[in-house]
Order: structure tokens, then sequence, then C-alpha cells
């Protein structure tokens, strides 16, 4: 499943990338559609079929999987 996450922070998203690629997840940095968040405006998208529960870090606002009618929001900082 492929899945976008958006962050607090540039710096964030940088470290979250290099988290991922040390566990041989492919990523990418990009921009994050206004839909999506207001905040830092860098997301990265990823793809992997581990338990997403797992992959959630501090440095995260929200993450979404990505499916066929759009965005469903999984995760969310505001509502820990």
């Amino acid at each position: 499943m492929d899945y976008i996450a958006t962050f607090f922070t540039h710096s964030g998203a940088v470290k979250y990338k290099n988290h991922m690629t040390k566990l041989g997840i492919g990523i990418e940095l990009l921009p994050v559609p206004r839909r999506l968040s207001s905040d830092c405006g860098i997301g990265a998208r990823f793809s992997t079929s581990q338990d997403i529960r797992h992959l959630i870090s501090e440095d995260i606002d929200k993450l979404f999987a990505v499916e066929k009618d759009g965005e469903r929001l999984l995760f969310s900082s505001d509502s820990e």
C-alpha cells in the first residue's frame, strides 16, 4: 500500500527519510498538497506492506493511505 506522511518540520521529514531508508523502504520527499497539510509543506510518499503502526514516528504530523478515491487519514498527532 502507498502512504503519504506530513511533518511538523522540514528537518523531521529528512530525519524520517533517513530512518526509512535504513529500514530498506524506498521513500520520496515531495511538496504536500494544501488539502493535506499547511504545516512545513514537505511530505514523504512511500510504499510498504509492513504494519504501518510500527513506522509512525514523533516527527509525523499526519499519515494518509493513498487510495483510488483519494487519501484516507490513518493517523493524526492531534488525536493522540
